[in-house]
């Protein structure tokens, strides 16, 4: 009988897509994950049960002398029950960036780190490299359109047989380091996990460990020729070729340019990415565009800090001038509170008169932390900058506000991290709007 190997945490968006490639070698899957110890089996968790994979609750009983290894990330804490059961039954403990560098071992790597866009240019590269023929493995931290149309598969992958991967590389538990990449892009740095000189020595550091081309965009790089964006694309020039940016902000521009420079840097051919990129689909929760409600636009977005919550706001601003109608929730007790300040003064800034934000209660997926700063103090230090701000017991409050504003046009947005009803509130709004 095959050996297992079991993920903790299986349904979030790294250990689903490090299942999904995992399944694509051949591998025999477990995994675990509290949404399933709460009876709410989402999208993700049902595609991988399709595929095979045995799902079981987070609570030790799912790993047994079969489990060749126990997957964790760092949002697992040492006392959890399938850490503990392993110890207990002599199962070795990896993490998951160490489990991903096993994967791509045998392939010519190319990593994307830095404080914003990772997902973004990792899925421009890995679709600029497949329009190129190049054929990569790529291992995204969010799904790509065209990579799952039918839902069989985790969108976040695409099952390449070419000699590169391109793989996202978080720097948020400093596991970027565990990589030995050949060429990597680094996006941007600014303090979020950690403090900003903390960041910025950690990306030193990576940069050391990367012999071939680094592209970096923290500045040193200057800016792309003739940025623009306008409505819900952009452009630039590089190299004498016009590229389109399928997607809305001058962020999306700068992850357009990074990913560009470095298929470039591989050999790709600049007419087919030209090509490649004004056909690029977009990523899910990255301003993706789910639908309508009534007059208004339905966007959703994985912002989460001060400088992708001021990115993504910016660019709904500029496209919809009759305003945003927003739910932010936080994602967690120790971000609000470590990121407090910076977020009242993102929020004060690109909030405009017509513009309104709803604050839910902070996401709790459980665990250790202090619950002392939530959403209510956001909201007052928001409210003493003028920003139109509410707050919502629930995200189906949210939602009733949110239909209530519909008929103004403008743009519905849904935005933060790790909360799977957010997606599912964007979702709702465009079905039944």
């Amino acid at each position: 009988m095959q050996e297992e190997i079991h993920i903790a945490g299986i349904g979030g968006v790294g250990m689903s897509a490090l299942a999904q490639a995992l399944l694509d070698q051949g591998e025999t899957v477990s995994g675990s994950d509290r949404l399933l110890d709460a009876g709410d089996e989402t999208g993700t968790l049902a595609c991988l049960a399709a595929q095979g994979v045995r799902l079981c609750r987070q609570d030790g009983t799912g790993l047994t002398p079969r489990t060749a290894r126990l997957v964790i990330s760092s949002a697992i804490e040492p006392d959890n029950p399938e850490v503990v059961r392993a110890q207990a039954l002599g199962v070795p403990v990896v993490h998951r960036a160490a489990e991903l560098a096993r994967l791509t071992a045998g392939r010519r790597l190319v990593a994307v780190t830095g404080t914003c866009g990772k997902s973004t240019v990792t899925a421009m590269l890995g679709c600029l490299l497949e329009g190129a023929g190049f054929d990569p493995l790529v291992v995204n931290g969010a799904a790509v359109a065209g990579w799952s149309a039918d839902g069989t598969r985790i969108g976040s992958v695409r099952k390449g047989a070419g000699e590169w991967a391109v793989i996202e590389a978080d720097e948020s538990d400093r596991s970027l380091m565990v990589f030995q990449p050949e060429h990597a892009v680094i996006t941007n740095a600014s303090a979020d996990h950690f403090g900003l000189d903390e960041t910025l020595a950690l990306f030193a550091s990576f940069r050391d460990r990367v012999p071939g081309t680094v592209i970096d965009g923290r500045g040193a790089d200057g800016v792309p020729e003739g940025a623009r964006a306008e409505g819900w694309s952009g452009s630039f020039r590089f190299e004498g070729v016009a590229y389109q940016v399928p997607m809305p902000g001058l962020h999306n521009v700068h992850n357009a340019w990074h990913a560009v420079r470095m298929a470039r840097a591989l050999g790709a051919a600049p007419d087919r990415l030209a090509g490649a990129l004004a056909a690029f689909g977009g990523v899910e929760r990255r301003l993706q565009r789910v639908g309508r409600c009534g007059a208004a636009t339905v966007v959703d977005d994985y912002a989460h800090n001060p400088e992708k919550l001021a990115a993504a706001w910016t660019a709904l601003a500029a496209a919809f001038p009759a305003g945003v109608c927003a739910v932010w929730r936080p994602h967690g007790y120790a971000p609000l509170r470590k990121m407090l300040e910076g977020l009242a003064m993102t929020f004060a800034a690109v909030c405009r008169p017509q513009d309104t934000l709803l604050l839910p209660p902070v996401y709790d997926a459980g665990g250790t932390a202090d619950r002392s700063v939530g959403n209510d103090v956001l909201a007052s230090l928001l409210r003493e900058k003028g920003v139109k701000v509410l707050c919502v017991r629930s995200l189906d409050d949210a939602e009733t506000i949110m239909r209530a504003q519909a008929a103004a046009g403008g743009v519905l947005a849904t935005l933060g991290a790790r909360d799977p009803g957010l997606p599912r509130l964007a979702l709702r709004l465009a079905i039944s709007g």
